[in-house]
């Protein structure tokens, strides 16, 4: 049977339908996405949520020039589907395929680029005041779709009072479904779960007043007090005082996937001229059972979906792997959490910090073994630094575990409240590097150049699993400075791990020779740069170069004496981090050797050439790590070309015989 969806190319084409047809069409977008994002891989619960919303949204606004915002992004894949980009679905994610959030360089309709959480509302307001600094006389509607989850991020009160005060008239609409990716935490959203639970709630005050008003003796004083007895039953019983008390028109609750009501309460809210707010509830994993009615687990399972998980609408069960098959290495997420569990028994003065990604980081580990030393703030990676900014100056060893490019939301705290006041704090930053299918928005590439300026901290990156446990144990044994530790997605090189009572501390500022080679070039690698210059060694050898490749462990401190005996004793020095250039590792070296008078520089004797390996200055796009790698030149056989043509030695038959290997 031919679907409508199949006749939906742009937006505009939902306005003649009827409600009973854009059920049908809410319908086929959540299959869509349950068929394609099953086989592909991507964000699934979310987007199976907004399914009605985005059907409701289109088919009452004309986008364009009507404007709506999708808070974070991996709620926007109806979004998608329904502004011409249907049959574009199954290359989300990948290399050169639809972004998986939202983009404006993909589409009109993408009105603001997102992938950290909490912005919308806050774009909204500035578009909004935009229209009017214009002038413009037929302005056009301003919605910001945001989650629950998101509303646990600071950024987004702070628009929500800018909005109040100055009557800015944008609709949000509150996607209510108790989740981001963990189960929600915090005071906000008990309160949403207590409106979302009673939508009876609010309609109680009105009975309350009339009650009152009909009481002997007292009914006459009850309504000559009037405004200010209504504004006191109010604020008991009424889920919406929040928002009106800031001088928000509150709707709700709205069931978010009832088409007829969410067109009928955004048809009222777009006439206010006032900001308004719809509170609609919303079931993430909505029509996909295993998420619908798994609980909280199934939705924190299915708020993303694993390639080839799902055919014929139902899970495909798991392939085990072939009996005497090697077990893959450890994910660094997971030995982080081991040893994290591992330092709090060592020392119950140790606590791990999450901002609402307790699985991403690895803390649901430490939530089921050691509860008591785990703590969750929500999206609030500010409010997570300066909680661990708290506990430190109570004489305890916070571990904030956060994704580098996360942690960027916090770095004012990091700078005032952490580092200013030398506190020991540990940054514990997952995903530092190209991270993969989620593209720039989570890339971890700035973490090196924004921590390494500031005074007092230690940056330091593991090159394998056993010297994250080391480095981990180093941070939280120094009472002295914050420590910033950084480590990449995935698996790691699979060296065997350390029983916890064989960690040993690293020296702070140290770098480690792995192998000495014969003074010609100089591999420097720091945390994921090690293996690379390991692959490059391997393929130079081949060509008769012998090259030194060193650890630097630490980016700062960093081990002054070993670069500079490095850059005495070699024609050429080549630094490889992943991580951007300006201001990163490779900068850290040649500062040292700046510094010290060793870089030819400044009277001091000839040294080595410095080459430096990193980032380019540019948001590099999403898919896979090797394909990224491979196009940023962060690859043993780039680094390899790359030393080659600077020592003048012919590599074309090495890399040659390595590729047909």
């Amino acid at each position: 049977m031919t679907r409508i969806l199949d006749r939906i190319d742009r937006p505009q084409d939902l306005h003649g339908l009827t409600d009973e047809e854009l059920v049908q069409v809410s319908q086929e977008v959540r299959e869509h996405i349950i068929d394609t994002v099953g086989e592909i891989g991507g964000h699934f619960g979310a987007n199976l949520g907004t399914c009605e919303i985005a059907v409701a949204l289109h088919s009452l606004l004309d986008s364009p020039r009507d404007k709506i915002l999708w808070d974070v992004g991996h709620q926007a894949y109806p979004h998608k589907v329904l502004t011409g980009r249907r049959d574009q679905l199954a290359t989300i994610r990948k290399y050169e395929g639809l972004a998986p959030f939202c983009a404006i360089t993909e589409s009109e309709h993408d009105i603001m680029g997102a992938g950290h959480a909490s912005t919308s509302i806050g774009y909204a307001v500035g578009l909004k005041e935009g229209m009017r600094l214009k002038g413009d006389i037929d302005e056009g509607q301003v919605v910001a779709v945001i989650g629950d989850g998101s509303m646990t991020g600071g950024v987004a009160f702070e628009a929500i009072s800018q909005a109040g005060g100055m009557g800015t008239p944008i609709v949000v609409i509150l996607n209510d479904n108790g989740m981001s990716i963990s189960p929600n935490v915090g005071a906000l959203s008990g309160y949403f779960n207590r409106v979302r639970l009673n939508p009876k709630l609010w309609h109680a005050r009105d009975t309350v007043e009339h009650r009152l008003v009909e009481l002997p003796r007292i009914g006459k004083a009850v309504e000559r007090l009037g405004p200010q007895l209504k504004e006191s039953i109010k604020s008991f019983w009424a889920p919406g005082l929040w928002w009106e008390e800031l001088d928000w028109a509150y709707m709700g609750v709205v069931d978010g996937h009832d088409v007829h009501a969410l067109r009928a309460a955004l048809r009222q809210a777009f006439k206010a001229e006032r900001p308004v707010v719809v509170h609609v509830a919303t079931v993430k994993g909505k029509g996909f059972a295993p998420a619908e009615d798994g609980g909280l687990e199934g939705q924190e399972t299915w708020h993303a979906a694993k390639p080839k998980s799902i055919s014929g609408g139902v899970p495909v069960k798991a392939v085990p792997a072939p009996a005497g098959a090697a077990p893959a290495a450890p994910q660094y997420t997971k030995v982080f959490g081991d040893a994290l569990v591992a330092e709090v028994r060592r020392d119950r003065r140790v606590a791990g910090i999450t901002a609402a990604m307790n699985s991403g980081t690895g803390l649901n580990i430490l939530q089921k073994a050691e509860p008591e030393h785990y703590f969750d703030v929500g999206i609030a990676e500010q409010q997570g630094i300066l909680f661990a900014a708290g506990l430190a100056l109570e004489g305890r060893k916070p571990v904030a575990a956060i994704y580098s490019t996360f942690l960027q939301r916090a770095y004012d705290q990091i700078v005032h409240d952490v580092c200013l006041q030398k506190l020991n704090v540990v940054f514990a930053m997952d995903r530092a590097g190209l991270v993969g299918d989620d593209g720039p928005t989570h890339h971890g590439v700035f973490d090196i150049a924004y921590l390494r300026s500031l005074p007092h901290i230690v940056c330091a990156a593991p090159r394998d699993e056993p010297m994250l446990q080391r480095m981990l144990r180093t941070a939280l044994l120094q009472d002295e400075a914050p420590f910033a530790l950084r480590y990449p997605r995935g698996e790691g090189p699979g060296s065997p791990l350390l029983t916890p009572d064989a960690i040993t501390p690293v020296e702070i500022g140290q770098g480690e020779v792995l192998a000495e080679g014969d003074g010609r070039v100089a591999l420097v690698g720091y945390g994921s740069g090690v293996h690379k210059a390991l692959e490059a060694a391997a393929l130079l050898a081949g060509a008769g170069i012998v090259a030194t490749v060193a650890d630097a462990r630490f980016a700062k401190p960093i081990d002054v004496d070993l670069m500079a005996r490095l850059s005495a004793d070699h024609e050429l020095v080549v630094t490889l981090e992943e991580g951007v250039l300006q201001g990163g590792f490779g900068s850290a070296v040649w500062e040292a050797l700046n510094e010290a008078g060793l870089d030819g520089a400044s009277g001091g004797p000839a040294t080595a050439r410095l080459l430096r390996v990193g980032m380019p200055d540019r948001y590099v796009t999403h898919g896979k790590p090797a394909l990224l790698h491979e196009e940023v030149g962060f690859t043993g056989r780039a680094v390899a070309r790359r030393v080659a043509e600077v020592l003048r030695v012919d590599l074309s038959d090495v890399l040659a015989a390595e590729l047909s290997s």
